[in-house]
């Protein structure tokens, strides 16, 4: 391109991009834009809640404030022998207006000091009033208020269903008064504790964490229907699976928890070994289920009523002796004893002055009778 050709370029550019720019300013500006703004459909408070939703706001406020902040104050010794305070925290509920609080055993275990922490935030010291290892439950009492005492009312466990709706209110971690809602999951669930086995639990999947431990499980109405008390996890946080010890059992060992301080429970007083098919057929027994009484202890049920022991000695499987032709009993309370489980069980549901029906062998004859039970506060010399 020689010189004179490009300065025609040059004009040519700058003639269409004079035009350009003029068409552009003479082109209508469109109206200025108009902002309108609508109203929001609704508010989070105009939402309508649900029916679900609706129970769990009612049961939180008006049963909260029956839950309370247990911080249990434990004193352990370093290597240098030096006392240093250690807390753990729970949950509880009141079960009266006198102040009494229910919770777990395993909360309050070992506490030298406890303190309690109600729906306003006000701190009470506590005592522990009863405790019962066997169903890691406890007592507590504080001077309550009259204002501050909001006791939940006890239901009826016996009356759940599976897949029934549950609520769990507590602690976890610290965080005072936390709801959680599940169902009921399973029923008549076994667990094993520490200290005994506990039966007839409920499975909820209601989320229970560390802190949850003593506070209530609620149905719909606001009745307490367990004590939630531990967890299934590996990690040590909810998995969806946790157990309450049923109220009826908390119904049925309040009083003496708080007039006692323990759980009055009877007391058979007999040692033997449990019958199986191959051991009642070798010493030729009339019946295959039931306990071999080698000795009764002085003082106890059993013994009172008229049972005895073995009178002879002899090897069994060349490693156990066994104290041989006493009676076997076969039934208590119309239900067959056929492990240490099943006594246990059904001990557990009677106390002391009682009266049941029994059934045992002499001879190989049966007898039937109705038996008073005695308390365990009557041993003596023996422990079985």
């Amino acid at each position: 391109m020689n010189r004179r050709d490009f300065w025609k370029l040059v004009l040519a550019s700058s003639l269409v991009s004079t035009g350009l720019v003029t068409f552009l300013l003479r082109w209508p500006m469109p109206p200025p834009a108009r902002a309108t703004f609508e109203p929001p459909a609704a508010t989070a408070a105009d939402v309508p809640l649900s029916e679900d939703e609706k129970i769990n706001v009612r049961i939180y406020e008006q049963y909260s404030k029956g839950v309370v902040n247990i911080v249990s104050t434990t004193v352990e010794y370093t290597w240098f022998l030096q006392p240093m305070a250690r807390q753990g925290v729970g949950s509880g509920f009141l079960a009266d207006s006198q102040g009494h609080i229910v919770t777990n055993y395993h909360v309050i275990e070992g506490a030298e000091g406890l303190d309690v922490t109600l729906f306003d935030n006000s701190k009470h010291e506590a005592e522990v009033v009863g405790v019962d290892q066997i169903n890691d439950l406890a007592v507590l009492k504080i001077d309550c208020p009259g204002d501050l005492c909001e006791p939940l009312s006890l239901g009826d466990s016996d009356s759940l269903q599976v897949g029934q709706k549950v609520m769990a209110i507590g602690n976890p971690f610290g965080l005072q008064l936390t709801l959680t809602t599940g169902i009921v999951s399973s029923l008549g669930r076994r667990i094993e504790t520490r200290d005994a086995i506990i039966d007839e639990v409920i499975q909820t999947d209601a989320a229970i964490n560390p802190g949850n431990s003593g506070g209530p499980l609620l149905n719909t109405v606001g009745q307490v229907v367990g004590v939630n008390t531990l967890i299934y996890s590996r990690s040590g946080d909810s998995a969806g699976i946790g157990f309450a010890v049923p109220v009826k059992t908390v119904k049925r060992i309040l009083p003496d928890l708080i007039k006692h301080g323990k759980v009055r429970r009877p007391w058979l007083g007999v040692r033997g070994v449990y019958l199986n098919r191959r051991l009642a057929r070798a010493l030729e027994l009339p019946v295959e289920d039931g306990l071999l009484i080698e000795e009764v202890a002085r003082g106890s049920t059993l013994e009172k009523a008229g049972l005895r022991g073995g009178n002879r000695k002899v090897r069994w499987r060349r490693r156990y002796i066994l104290n041989i032709g006493g009676d076997v009993l076969h039934s208590l309370d119309g239900q067959v004893v056929r492990d240490e489980k099943t006594q246990r069980f059904i001990l557990e549901r009677k106390r002391p002055g009682d009266k049941v029906a029994i059934v045992f062998y002499r001879d190989g004859r049966k007898i039937e009778d109705e038996i008073e039970l005695v308390g365990q506060e009557e041993r003596r010399r023996f422990r079985f």
